[in-house]
């Protein structure tokens, strides 16, 4: 009774706990421990200013400095909300790869390894959505806090500040890459003409259209916070699933191509370390086709919550919902891809070898349809990539100056995030190329190994139980994972070479 009494007297902030756990931020924040007057409200909203009797001692107020930051300003969202961000996030063009992963394993082992994985990552999310409020009164609503709550100051920053900011700035400058070169593709298959005669209008550049894409996404990214894109995400969640069924399904109707094979891509002139490292990079393309779990508690943190009910069960709600429709795009995209060109699918994967292989059956309308919607994915799904960065530099500001960003400065915040995500995508546009090799140290151990070992950090089962001994085993294979997929990719950027074509996009 009287842990609980504490709670309903005090409010942790999650931002408070910033102060606890990070000492370069020198102007104070709010202690971690705030007194909350009963008849002080401090929420924004007219509804919470005069808080009924009866909920008075289990509602959990919005604290105002959480409330100053685009992630947890508004925490009005619901399960579908959360549905939406999570399938906008979740299903990427990353997916258009799989069939070039079961040109490499086969039938057989590519459908256990892409089930394995589907299975493996999907329990790690409900590992992280357990621990967003694994602690009375406190919300982990960002995987960087969240594993400094776990593992300590020092230990959490070293092994989660790079890859939390790599998936986040990281994925937004891959969507320009992928999202510019698609409006290329677009203009390209629409200016076309029948007869083979080139194209009479203007042609922009790369780097043009990197800045076309690039404008429109800071155009959608002044919405104030991530709840208010909800909306976005829906159409981003409509779109992602729409192109992947498309693409399976008019590969399958078109036919495939003559002289189709099943057989494996691996060489049997090839050497055992050659053969394995290409075995790796196929599971590679599948372990790195799911992704997400860097933005997940962001997403649960603009749920509601109080002492009664907590935010894990709509959470739950909406994982389960996405993860339905998102098994539905993943395992035909592999399965009826790989079908429909075994073996001649090309590296790009299915973006690149549907228009080669059925140039002459589809039409034009068709496939710049199909680009529309990466397109539109593309933009949507930077919105909710890109939010933890606007969270984390509002942080600095606001713990400098004490007081809520203003509607310019949050605008020239953005403004300066699409300014350098534009120039590290012209800078440096073969990132793509480097995607497996980065992904191992970020993708995969964020994904894979932190929740579990998050989990016996702070749930603290009993050791050497079967919970205890399942855990470590998973977290530790992620771990060894990651570390085979770096060597795999490395010898393979060894052997292949990089096209490293600066500002030449």
């Amino acid at each position: 009774m009287g842990e609980v009494a504490k709670v309903d007297q005090y409010f942790r902030s999650e931002i408070a706990l910033l102060n606890y756990s990070d000492a370069t931020l020198k102007p104070p924040l709010s202690p971690l421990f705030i007194h909350i007057d009963p008849l002080t409200p401090t929420g924004s909203s007219p509804s919470e200013a005069h808080p009924s009797p009866a909920s008075h001692h289990h509602q959990q107020n919005q604290h105002p400095k959480d409330a100053w930051l685009p992630i947890t300003e508004s925490r009005n969202g619901n399960a579908f909300y959360a549905a939406f961000h999570i399938l906008n996030s979740n299903i990427g063009f990353q997916a258009l790869m799989l069939p070039v992963a079961f040109a490499t394993l086969g039938w057989a082992w590519g459908t256990v390894c892409l089930t394995v994985a589907f299975i493996w990552q999907l329990y790690a999310i409900f590992l992280l959505v357990q621990l967003h409020e694994s602690v009375p009164g406190i919300r982990h609503s960002r995987y960087l806090f969240l594993a400094m709550a776990a593992f300590g100051k020092r230990l959490g920053k070293v092994a989660a500040l790079f890859p939390v900011m790599y998936l986040s700035g990281g994925t937004c400058v891959m969507l320009i890459i992928t999202g510019g070169g698609t409006l290329k593709l677009l203009f390209n298959t629409l200016c076309d003409n029948d007869n083979g005669n080139t194209c009479s209008a203007h042609a922009l550049t790369g780097a043009e259209w990197f800045l076309v894409f690039t404008c429109v996404a800071i155009l959608i990214a002044q919405l104030p916070n991530l709840n208010s894109m909800a909306m976005v995400s829906l159409v981003g969640a409509v779109t992602s699933i729409t192109y992947c069924t498309l693409f399976w399904v008019l590969s399958v109707k078109n036919g495939r191509p003559s002289n189709v094979s099943y057989k494996s891509t691996l060489s049997q002139d090839s050497t055992a370390v050659a053969k394995i490292s290409d075995v790796l990079n196929a599971i590679g393309i599948i372990v790195l086709a799911y992704r997400g779990h860097n933005v997940l508690l962001e997403i649960q943190g603009t749920l509601p919550s109080d002492l009664e009910r907590t935010s894990k069960e709509p959470m739950r709600r909406g994982v389960s919902m996405s993860y339905v429709l998102i098994s539905m795009c993943v395992f035909p995209l592999a399965i009826a891809g790989f079908w429909a060109y075994g073996n001649q699918i090309d590296d790009g994967g299915l973006l690149y070898s549907f228009p080669q292989l059925h140039k002459k059956q589809i039409t034009k309308f068709s496939m710049g349809a199909l680009y529309v919607l990466v397109i539109i994915h593309c933009l949507s799904s930077y919105q909710v990539y890109a939010m933890p960065v606007f969270d984390n530099l509002e942080i600095r500001y606001t713990s400098m100056k004490n007081e809520r960003c203003s509607r310019l400065v949050r605008t020239c915040i953005r403004l300066f995030f699409g300014g350098l995500t534009f120039f590290i995508s012209v800078t440096f546009p073969f990132l793509p190329s480097l995607s497996a090799l980065i992904g191992s140290i970020t993708l995969v151990p964020i994904t894979y190994a932190y929740p579990c070992f998050m989990f016996l950090s702070l749930k603290k089962p009993p050791p050497r139980g079967l919970v205890w001994c399942f855990n470590v085993a998973l977290g530790c294979l992620g771990l060894l994972l990651s570390a085979l997929l770096l060597a795999a990719a490395a010898r393979t950027l060894a052997n292949k070479g990089l096209n490293a074509n600066f500002f030449k996009p």
